[in-house]
């Protein structure tokens, strides 16, 4: 039996490294998707080994069941409710993924595959599975991937685990229902535990839900847009230490109190207005180019608040300065200091303006894809779509 799930990555439309400080912040769903393709051999199959390919990395890895279940037995199996991982048991898989030799320039994935073991062993126990990972999310660049993998992984093991209710006769992409959509949330967030150590959640409920969330303070809320939005998204290609520039930002505070507070007070404003606009009521092209002038402004505005805070690259100011010669809006995403950036792209912009623009950050060396936001979240499907 083989069931496929993909879960969408993230974009942070406003409120990046100010929700640290109790700012609002609002996140997105990206139409990239991380795909896994997860088979349960039949019974006449001698295969006994759990095997994880990441295709677009070129990585295998491959373990007996025997393997795992004498190094994690004592800590997992068939686990009916979402659990963290322990520390004992952190060591020991950290173990089963020394064994598999992970190139030096890859060893950063070691956590990835640490929570794979873990989803892997407590949703299904010790049965021989074949897992492929394929993703259009570039890694390390602010776009949620490894949320992204942890919930296509947790919706596919769920599925095949009968821990939902779904149908399994239907050839085509279904979305979870409500309660199961927790249920599916929860794992994620374990599995992103083990990645990050302590991440916000913000991450792998957007790539769960889809659409939009607003968050502030640890509460999550999900909104819905009624803006058809479009984001160029361009990958400067450059590495960035989140911890780091999340200190640099708390250092800046301790140094300047009274102006970050007045600027984490900004972000939280331009945020809040970012929510109220994309859930106001768009009738006609009229309201909806009012709309999209309108979020330009607050994004421009946004990452104004962020070159303050000592966020930006030079890389990001190359993208800014280009897409600002077409008359286009752009800020970064999530960390900043590289990773991304986001350009709005109107619903009326001519296709020949994208393309040039596109043209001319490749000639920087950037990547560049263009991307519906705020769309559908985590989906699985049984056999092949129709």
């Amino acid at each position: 039996m083989e069931v496929k799930s993909r879960a969408p990555g993230k974009i942070i439309l406003a409120g990046e490294h100010a929700v640290v400080h109790g700012s609002t912040a609002v996140a997105a769903s990206v139409d990239l998707y991380t795909t896994a393709s997860v088979r349960l051999p039949s019974s006449s199959d001698k295969d006994d080994t759990v095997k994880l390919q990441m295709k677009d990395l070129a990585l295998e890895f491959l373990w007996p069941t025997s393997r795992i279940k004498e190094a994690l037995g004592g800590f997992v199996g068939s686990i009916s409710t979402p659990t963290p991982c322990p520390a004992d048991c952190l060591k020991l898989m950290a173990s089963l993924v020394e064994d598999q030799n992970i190139p030096e320039a890859k060893i950063e994935l070691a956590s990835g595959v640490s929570a794979f073991l873990w989803l892997y062993s407590s949703i299904l126990g010790f049965v021989p599975v074949d897992v492929t990972i394929t993703s259009e999310l570039p890694l390390g660049s602010g776009l949620g991937s490894s949320a992204a993998f942890c919930v296509a992984l947790s919706a596919a093991l769920l599925a095949l685990s009968g821990s939902v209710d779904v149908d399994r006769e239907r050839r085509e992409w279904m979305a979870y229902k409500e309660d199961d959509l927790v249920l599916l949330n929860k794992w994620a967030f374990e599995g992103e535990k083990i990645i990050h150590g302590k991440p916000s959640g913000i991450d792998n409920t957007v790539s769960t839900y889809g659409s939009m969330i607003k968050f502030r303070s640890g509460s999550l809320t999900l909104i819905k847009s009624n803006m058809p939005l479009k984001m160029l998204i361009t990958n400067t290609k450059v590495g960035r230490n989140t911890k780091a520039l999340v200190a640099g930002v708390a250092e800046r505070t301790i140094r300047h109190p009274d102006a970050m507070n007045f600027v984490f007070n900004a972000v939280d404003c331009v945020s809040k207005e970012v929510s109220i606009l994309i859930q106001s009521p768009v009738d006609d092209d009229v309201s909806l180019t009012a709309n999209e002038e309108k979020l330009a402004e607050l994004m421009e505005m946004n990452q104004g608040l962020l070159q303050s805070m000592g966020v930006s690259h030079a890389t990001i100011e190359t993208v800014l300065r280009t897409t600002l010669k077409y008359k286009l809006v752009s800020k970064l995403t999530g960390a900043g200091g590289g990773g991304c950036v986001l350009t709005l792209l109107p619903n009326l912009l001519s296709g020949k303006v994208v393309d040039k623009v596109i043209a001319e950050l490749e000639l920087c060396g950037f990547e560049c894809f263009i991307a519906g936001i705020g769309g559908r979240g985590a989906e699985i499907l049984f056999g092949d779509s129709s």
